[in-house]
């Protein structure tokens, strides 16, 4: 994951998005050890390293296979998603929306407790920006 790092800093959109998706089996095999140094970006002072951890774990990635630990087990990527529950870059805060709205198709009790809990614990715009994007599935059912 360290040689990829550059690459998911990388200013174009393209080069990012090729990044995860080329390490993304990696990630899935060796998952406690990768989300160990994701957790790790997370504190990154760049947006796109930060997006790059949740957007190499979506449990049901676009384009690309679903992490069924993840599907079954959000709670192992609490390490990367704390960190970034009131990310002030809407790149970030899209990014954890979408993943915890994947999570809620399999685990809608995780995504909605863990939503009411940041609630109660960071009374932000962007938390509340994360939950609602968080919720969205959800909220129409």
């Amino acid at each position: 994951l360290q040689q990829i790092q550059p690459f998911a800093a990388d200013k174009h959109f393209g080069v990012r998005e090729i990044c995860w998706m080329a390490v993304r089996s990696k990630i899935t095999r060796q998952l406690n050890e990768s989300i160990g140094i994701l957790s790790q970006w997370t504190a990154s002072e760049n947006e796109n390293i930060r997006r790059f951890t949740t957007e190499s774990t979506r449990p049901r990635g676009v384009w690309c296979e679903h992490i069924e630990d993840l599907k079954h087990h959000p709670e192992q990527a609490l390490p990367i998603l704390e960190p970034l529950k009131s990310d002030k870059a809407k790149y970030v805060r899209d990014s954890v929306g979408n993943w915890l709205n994947d999570a809620g198709k399999t685990r809608p009790d995780f995504v909605v407790q863990l939503c009411k809990r940041w609630e109660n614990e960071s009374d932000t715009k962007e938390t509340k920006y994360i939950t609602k994007k968080a919720l969205r599935t959800l909220s129409m059912k």
